[in-house]
Parts: structure tokens; C-alpha cells; sequence
């Protein structure tokens, strides 16, 4: 596929790109930062602004695409990752500026374009626990993806109206757009450098829900995105399996979460952030399990 890719500079996206890559896909990373990585190809452009949306859609992504003397291709996918990735890195009317406006932009310029496959990038920090003022309780563990989010922080709520844009667009175009809860991510080397430290003293991941994704296996879940189609709108809770902790899983809410009602039972180390759905639905089996790389004991 053709992919148009916004964010591929970032922590999740320059892990995501490349596995794309190997898929065989061919990746058009639109960011204010090139990647630099072979066989990427770049452009610069501002997602906040509509003109340099429909533009860089309408583009070449290299000079090879010159040769055929048939026109710009069209892109088959969109892959919308770009944003200011917290609170606490911009103002709070920045962040929520960037992240409503530019997923706006992004998503009317291609279905506008007739682009039919549409995956944003989404949060964990929707279900309003992540950078709550205070320690909030979730309404129920596991977190799934019906959950009523309302969170209170600017960042949080950004994501909450970006998956209220991609639904409206969704309705209106009736084309697939597929949002991705997407959890904490991890990169390789953050395994050796943290994990140690999470393991020790679990409380520094209570606002997680103790979940990960591993930035590879993100590119799994992406990919799966991309050849599943007919579903029109739909939410992903994208981590991996389980929780970052030794504790079992009911141990963690028992100990972290007292009193949150439990809708079944806990089994094992499973993820009190689930990704049930994206087992079952998009058939994602994760490769990167933290086990492999960080010694539990």
C-alpha cells in the first residue's frame, strides 16, 4: 500500500514506519522533521494547516513516481500519529490546538480525496486516569473500549474530540476509520534502562493501568489496521498483553485499585488495560512480551 503517514519522526512512528517498510508497504512520512531511514520518503508539512494537507495528499512521494508520466498516485491509507504527545510540553491551548485542528485537517483532506482506510492515533489517557489531578479511580477493570471516557486534562480531551471527528467524517463518507487507544510506549532500549525500576515499585505505573506497547508491535497492530477492511468506525485499545508488574493482575487491582468493581474475573498477568479486541477482532499476536528482554526476578 501507499501510505501517507503524519508523526513517523516521533517515539511511536519511527519504530512503526520501518515495520511497515518490511511489510512491503511504501510510507510517505509528513512530519516537521524528516526520518531518516532508507527507504523512507519525507516531506515537511504543518498538519495544522488544510491547504498543506490536501497539497502533501496530492503529492509525489519521490522522484521515481515521475518516471510512469501518469500523474501523482493516490495514496491508499492514511496513518495519522502526529501531535504534541503530552501535557506539559506546550500550553494547554497549544496542545489542543495542534491535536484537534491538525487530526481535523487530516482526516477532511482525505476523505475529501477518497482515501478509504484512516487510522489516527488515539490514547490511553482518554479513560481519564492517566493525568488526572489526584488519584482517580476507573468506573471498572478491565478497561475496555465502550468505556463512557471523560477525562480532565487538555491533552486527554483533545484525543476524546479527535475520535468524535473520525467518527463524524466516518459517518458522512462511510469509509473505514480506526482509532488506536494506544498505550505507553516502549522502545527497545527502554527495557533495560526502566523496566528494572517498574518492576521494583509498581506504584510509578498505577496511572497506566500498568499497560506497555511495545513500538513494534505497534507497527503489528497498524499493519493488521491496514488489511482489515469493512468495519467502518471502530476503537483499538492498542498495548500489549500484560500488565508491567509481577503481581498478578488481580493482585494490582486489589492493591492499586480498591473498591473498582470488577465486570469478571481476572485471569493471570493480563493486561487490566485489555486488548482483548484487537486479538480477536484484528487477530494481532504480540512479539515483544517484556518477559523476553527483563529478568521478572
Amino acid at each position: 500500500m501507499r501510505i501517507f503517514f503524519t508523526g513517523g519522526s516521533g517515539k511511536a512512528g519511527k519504530h512503526v514506519v520501518p515495520y511497515l517498510l518490511e511489510q512491503g508497504h511504501r510510507v510517505m512520512n509528513v512530519d516537521l522533521k524528516p526520518l531518516d531511514y532508507p527507504g523512507v520518503d519525507n516531506l515537511i508539512a504543518d498538519i495544522t494547516d488544510s491547504g498543506q494537507m490536501f497539497n502533501a495528499m496530492t503529492s509525489y512521494a519521490g522522484f521515481d513516481e515521475l518516471e510512469p508520466g501518469t500523474g501523482v498516485p493516490k495514496f491508499d491509507a492514511v496513518v495519522h500519529f502526529a501531535a504534541i504527545p503530552r501535557i506539559l510540553i506546550e500550553p494547554d491551548n497549544e496542545t489542543f490546538r495542534v491535536n484537534t485542528l491538525g487530526t481535523y485537517h487530516v482526516i477532511e483532506a482525505a476523505v475529501k480525496l477518497g482515501i478509504k482506510k484512516i487510522i489516527i492515533a488515539s490514547s490511553e489517557t482518554t479513560y481519564g486516569v492517566c493525568f488526572s489531578d489526584g488519584k482517580t479511580n476507573p468506573d471498572f477493570l478491565p478497561l475496555v473500549e465502550d468505556y463512557d471516557v471523560n477525562p480532565m486534562d487538555t491533552y486527554a480531551l483533545s484525543k476524546v474530540l479527535n475520535e468524535k471527528t473520525a467518527r463524524s467524517f466516518q459517518r458522512r463518507s462511510g469509509v473505514d476509520i480506526y482509532a488506536l487507544r494506544i498505550g505507553n510506549v516502549i522502545e527497545p532500549h527502554e527495557y533495560a534502562e526502566s523496566f528494572p525500576h517498574f518492576l521494583k515499585h509498581p506504584e510509578v505505573r498505577r496511572r497506566m493501568f500498568f499497560n506497555y506497547i511495545d513500538a513494534r508491535d505497534l507497527g503489528q497492530i497498524v499493519d493488521l489496521c491496514l488489511k482489515k477492511d469493512g468495519m467502518g468506525y471502530q476503537v483499538f485499545n492498542a498495548v500489549n498483553d500484560h500488565n508491567v508488574a509481577t503481581l498478578s493482575a488481580k493482585e494490582l487491582a486489589d492493591r492499586f485499585f480498591p473498591g473498582v468493581p470488577l465486570t469478571r474475573d481476572l485471569e493471570g498477568h493480563e493486561g487490566l488495560y485489555s486488548n482483548q479486541k484487537i486479538r480477536e477482532v484484528l487477530g494481532f499476536k504480540e512479539q515483544h512480551n517484556w518477559r523476553k528482554y527483563v529478568d521478572p526476578e
